[in-house]
């Protein structure tokens, strides 16, 4: 009897979707289970993975409590398993009782679900992780790695107070895959350990380690460490003879930056509310609405918040024209918050100004600029931070701004810099700034009286784009959402709205902006897209438009790719009226050379006054106090006002140079 081709195809197919149900079937027993990209392989469900025989079973406790293992094997196979070289979960449950503990965790980093009855561990009370990553030459990508972490580390923080808890963290032969992602662990954890100690933990732990090169090389990367001059790769361990390894693993180039690049790798979901809470309650904000980015954002500039300007002291910096983030930075990493309010783990190092230690819990805020470098005229990602609202766990909210931005030097920038000139100087450090993914910087700011010159001299020269003005008041708090008093001007061909816009039945454009939470479309209004591209390639998409008054039309300038809204109808009222208002740069420079003659800014307040200079002036007293002669007293009294307090107002005014 001939058979049929195309029967048997389809009960091939039959096969593997029995199968793959099979998968989801056991799936229903697994406490969390994390899908990446790879596929599970099929195989025959009694195999025994290749070189699993003569690869030792179970390495030594690393920090007291994890154990590395190959993977167990149940009864089904042990038809195959010749005597002596069986290990199953019966066997490694055994020796962690004999050790006077328990198995309580375990973190299956395999590429299938078919070596052992997920159920069976529950029934024991056991918790069970799957994570699956590829194996053979894959690395784990990085949003695997951080659910290990972030599972491994909700787990101790929930058994803080039990003793005696293990986690078996196994992927086939328990060295690759498994050392990498324990690796990553420690590394986190212990923030200033390199990463050829974090390897030679695990390697005394289960010899001989990692040794696939391409796992070690993306460990060096990922932390921007250099190999050590005497660096050699493992050998590989006697029992994978019959393994094939890719020695010429090259890691890929990195492409061309833009604003729109999406930084840093993904995390769990349940990780990302818990950090929106932290900064939440980091801003004093009701955790329960934790939904919403609560950076502070300027208004734009009109004739009556000019006022302002002459009624409070103000700063002046420039208005980059960059991607918006907020940073937070805890031990085990630096988190870049969008606008959306979502996080994204990026590997930066922020040392503290005091010890042997990172920051933990510090919260900026700032903005993500691209600059041209003068000389090589290639491309470089600078963060430009402007603003510090915690700073390891204690809140600066309430402090006046120059005082927070004075913080960001003392205690951000000048600590990393310390440290790169000390790893420098030093033959053993690994670690390697330069490998980071974009530099950190403060960003300047400086009194009025500078402001021609910012306008003129120094936005001309800079290296990355920049639209305006932001004036921010000298003794103002740190306001979440929108801030009335910090303040945004623009050149006037950049005055912009955020439309949604839409192409219609009839191809008429509609754009549609927010109000009270749902679309309203602005009625009788168009965009002209004058760069020549197509419109309906943009419906359904956020476009920065700007206003042109000469023809009556807003003109296309940018798709937004940060941004899933419009902009508020406020918004949008506040534009219009700065667009109203026409204060042009001439209008600007005219108001702010009034505005710099104000007995406010000709002798600003010296509250400032540095702790040392206050010191001085508390002695001085003390003895013109006790002081009778009057000789004495005359000479006092001229060294406090002719030396002491034009120092001391310097001091207070030094934000501005």
């Amino acid at each position: 009897m001939v058979s049929n081709p195309s029967s048997d195809q389809e009960s091939r197919k039959r096969l593997k979707i029995q199968d793959l149900e099979d998968h989801k079937r056991r799936l229903l027993h697994v406490d969390r289970f994390h899908q990446s990209e790879s596929y599970p392989r099929i195989h025959d469900e009694n195999e025994i993975p290749p070189a699993w025989l003569d690869c030792p079973s179970l390495g030594q406790q690393i920090l007291g409590c994890i154990l590395p293992s190959k993977v167990p094997l149940d009864e089904s196979f042990q038809t195959n398993i010749p005597p002596g070289k069986t290990y199953s979960f019966k066997q490694v449950i055994q020796r962690v009782e004999n050790s006077n503990g328990k198995l309580s965790l375990v973190i299956d980093l395999t590429n299938t679900c078919r070596y052992y009855s997920v159920p069976d561990l529950k029934q024991k009370g056991i918790e069970y992780v799957k994570i699956r990553c590829k194996g053979r030459d894959a690395v784990p990508d990085n949003f695997s790695v951080n659910i290990f972490v972030y599972e491994l580390s909700k787990f101790f923080s929930r058994r803080a107070n039990e003793s005696k808890n293990y986690v078996l963290v196994h992927c086939t032969h328990g060295h690759n895959r498994t050392g990498f992602m324990i690796v990553h662990y420690l590394m986190r954890f212990q923030p200033l350990m390199p990463v050829t100690q974090a390897m030679e933990i695990f390697a005394r732990a289960r010899p001989p380690g990692i040794y696939k090169p391409n796992y070690i090389d993306a460990l060096y990367a990922f932390y921007n460490e250099g190999k050590p001059v005497m660096f050699a790769y493992p050998s590989s361990p006697q029992w994978t003879s019959n393994a094939t390894l890719n020695e010429n693993h090259r890691l890929d180039a990195g492409p061309t930056i833009q604003n729109d690049d999406i930084l840093g790798d993904k995390i769990p979901f349940n990780q990302m509310k818990s950090l929106r809470e932290s900064c939440y309650k980091m801003l004093n904000l009701n955790v329960e609405r934790a939904r919403r980015f609560p950076g502070s954002h300027p208004v734009s500039l009109n004739r009556d918040n000019l006022q302002l300007l002459r009624q409070h002291y103000y700063y002046a910096t420039w208005k980059a024209d960059g991607t918006r983030y907020m940073m937070l930075i805890t031990v085990d990493g630096c988190y870049l918050i969008d606008r959306h309010f979502n996080f994204r783990r990026v590997q930066i190092r922020f040392p503290c100004s005091y010890g042997n230690s990172t920051h933990h819990y510090t919260l900026l805020d700032g903005e993500m600029v691209i600059g041209t470098l003068p000389c090589s005229q290639n491309k470089e990602r600078r963060f430009l931070v402007f603003d510090i609202i915690a700073c390891n766990g204690n809140n600066l909210m309430e402090k006046p701004f120059s005082e927070r931005w004075n913080m960001v030097e003392k205690e951000v920038i000048e600590p990393r810099n310390r440290d790169q000139k000390n790893i420098s100087q030093s033959k053993h450090s690994c670690y390697r700034y330069e490998l980071e993914s974009f530099r950190v910087g403060r960003k300047d700011f400086w009194s009025l009286s500078t402001v021609p010159k910012i306008l003129k001299e120094l936005i001309p020269k800079l290296c990355h784009e920049a639209d305006g003005l932001i004036f921010q008041g000298r003794d103002d708090p740190y306001i979440p959402y929108t801030h009335e008093g910090l303040l945004k001007w623009k050149y006037a061909e950049m005055n912009s709205v955020d439309f949604l816009f839409q192409m219609g039945v009839n191809d008429d454009h509609k754009l549609f902006l927010h109000e009270n939470g749902r679309k309203k479309v602005m009625e009788g209004h168009r965009v002209d897209f004058r760069d020549g591209s197509n419109p309906s390639s943009y419906s359904m998409m956020i476009i920065e438009c700007s206003w042109d008054s000469k023809d009556m039309v807003w003109v296309y300038m940018r798709k937004r790719n940060d941004k899933t809204s419009p902009n508020d109808l406020n918004t949008y009222k506040k534009v219009m009226r700065s667009i109203r208002d026409n204060i042009t740069a001439d209008i600007l420079l005219k108001e702010i050379d009034d505005i710099i003659c104000l007995p406010i800014y000709k002798h600003p307040p010296t509250h400032q006054l540095s702790f040392n200079y206050l010191c001085m002036f508390m002695s001085i007293l003390i003895v013109i106090f006790k002081c009778h002669n009057e000789k004495w007293l005359f000479w006092l009294t001229y060294i406090w006002k002719i030396k002491l307090l034009p120092l001391a107002t310097k001091d207070s005014m030094k934000i501005i140079n």
